[in-house]
């Protein structure tokens, strides 16, 4: 198997002429790195999903986690939920019903409601992508004992506590 490169963040674009860049200090070390590993991360899980059989999109995938959560939610509760455009998750759902991995069924109070669920294609589907999900996040932890990685756990929710405070 290839290995494929991503250099989306590993390009230098600073003129020959620049000034040297100040050195970084290490709350911006910190925060490269963290935008670094979660680049890394959403990089592996793309190239998994896309490289599945069953052909999802990250955006797929959120869908179908958002049903496999709260099957039986509308597309209105999907957009509430996501904070995307209605229209666009519209077309998500479309694609997911017609690849048959989500069911409707109409509110019989309202039949313009349409709930929606995963299939059992689509809960097999789903598993599939918890059991990769899991490996990956078991592979990115790796040589972390519990305690470091509670540790880690810790010291990120502070981070973003502190980020939290600036809305």
């Amino acid at each position: 198997m290839r290995k494929q490169v991503d250099i989306v963040n590993h390009v230098d674009s600073t003129p020959a002429s620049a000034p040297p860049a100040p050195p970084a200090g290490p709350a911006d070390a910190v925060l490269e790195l963290v935008h670094t590993v979660m680049h890394q991360f959403r990089s592996l899980q793309f190239h998994a999903l896309r490289d599945a059989p069953h052909g999802l999109t990250h955006m797929d995938s959120k869908v179908m986690g958002f049903f496999a959560h709260h099957p039986g939610a509308t597309l209105s509760d999907l957009a509430q939920h996501s904070g995307r455009d209605k229209a666009q998750l519209a077309r998500l759902v479309k694609g997911l019903r017609e690849r048959e991995l989500l069911v409707a069924q109409a509110d019989p109070a309202d039949r313009r409601n349409v709930h929606l669920q995963l299939s059992a294609a689509g809960q097999a589907v789903q598993r599939a992508l918890r059991h990769g999900a899991r490996a990956l996040n078991q592979r990115a932890v790796r040589g972390l004992d519990a305690g470091e990685q509670a540790q880690l756990a810790a010291l990120l929710g502070r981070v973003k506590a502190n980020l939290d405070e600036a809305d």
